[in-house]
């Protein structure tokens, strides 16, 4: 039986990797601070699988594979439905496999038995989203996010799905108010890297920025022109559209290290980038040696690039640098 643990072990940490996924890129240190929960998936599976005096009689020895595992926790299941903490394990397991349609399934059984359950609630909303075209929260994932919330308003996993929920929705304002109430919840770390997020969402809702510490103009700032061709036609669109000039790092995150918003009737303009533009405390402008600067014409008003949205060619620029980018709009 001992050769399962291992298997075990290593299946919990590929469900984490699948289940982590989304939030890697964005929240490093929330990941880290979760992977533990890693050994409860192997411990819990081993305790309800790995000792035979606990299993029917006709399946008297310790799965050898993940598969084998889910097929006897099927037959356990089968005998004893209303086991949770099975249902739990089983969903993990089947998202191991990248069956995410019975993971959701599964979990939500879990979900279904023990509904005041954060830890429960918030795994099943997960695993529904895993299972939805582009992992969208639904409105039953959503039911279960704020259920959890009410049963523990400090659920860090709960409120960090739920803002990414609200975001998914377009509802960029609401998903700062909930990360606004974990910041305070999480260690210096995590909260510079949720720091950032929030004020990812604040641009896109077309919020002020966060209150911090005044940033100055730098050597680093960047000059930037921007206009419109004669043969681009705006004719159609409302004169307070709004446009963006944006730096970003050269291969480095999407995230703009500086950004301003203005609008359609505004061009031909004249503006400088500079750290009192940088969206993330932690990625100034003057951090970086090299940005890609463009101009985009945003239909929706969010800086995020979306359909009909129109851009300049991006044009690099090191740093510092006393040169005057010039950017056009053209058909």
């Amino acid at each position: 039986m001992m050769p399962f643990l291992p298997i075990a072990i290593v299946g919990s940490l590929l469900i984490l990797a699948l289940v982590l996924r989304p939030l890697w890129k964005q929240s490093r240190p929330l990941v880290i601070a979760l992977t533990g929960s890693g050994v409860f998936v192997a411990l819990g599976l081993y305790w309800l699988l790995g000792t035979p005096l606990a299993l029917d009689p006709a399946m008297r020895h310790a799965p050898a594979t993940l598969e084998e595992a889910a097929s006897q926790l099927q037959a356990r299941l089968a005998l004893d439905p209303a086991n949770v903490e099975g249902w739990r394990v089983l969903a993990q397991i089947y998202a191991s496999q990248g069956n995410h349609d019975k993971a959701a399934d599964a979990a939500g059984r879990a979900a279904t038995l023990s509904p005041n359950d954060p830890d429960v609630l918030v795994a099943a909303a997960e695993a529904r989203a895993l299972a939805a075209p582009e992992h969208r929260f639904d409105a039953q994932g959503l039911a279960w996010l704020d259920a959890a919330i009410k049963r523990n308003p400090r659920h860090q996993r709960a409120l960090w799905f739920k803002g990414i929920a609200l975001r998914q929705a377009d509802r960029d304002a609401d998903a700062v108010a909930i990360w606004e109430t974990l910041l305070p919840l999480v260690d210096a770390k995590a909260a510079t890297v949720l720091g950032a997020q929030i004020d990812a969402a604040r641009v896109a809702a077309g919020l002020s920025p966060r209150a911090t510490t005044p940033v100055a103009a730098n050597a680093s700032g960047v000059r930037v022109h921007v206009a419109l061709s004669n043969d681009v036609d705006v004719a159609k669109l409302d004169p307070s559209t709004a446009v963006f000039v944006i730096a970003r790092q050269v291969g480095g995150p999407p995230m703009p290290v500086a950004v301003e918003k203005h609008t359609l009737a505004e061009l031909p303009l004249d503006v400088t980038l500079d750290d009192r533009d940088s969206p993330m405390p932690t990625a100034r402008l003057s951090s970086v040696k090299m940005v890609e600067v463009l101009a985009r014409i945003s239909r929706s008003g969010s800086a995020t690039r979306g359909d009909g949205d129109i851009e300049t060619a991006p044009a690099r620029v090191d740093l510092p640098s006393s040169a005057t980018v010039r950017l056009e709009f053209r058909k």
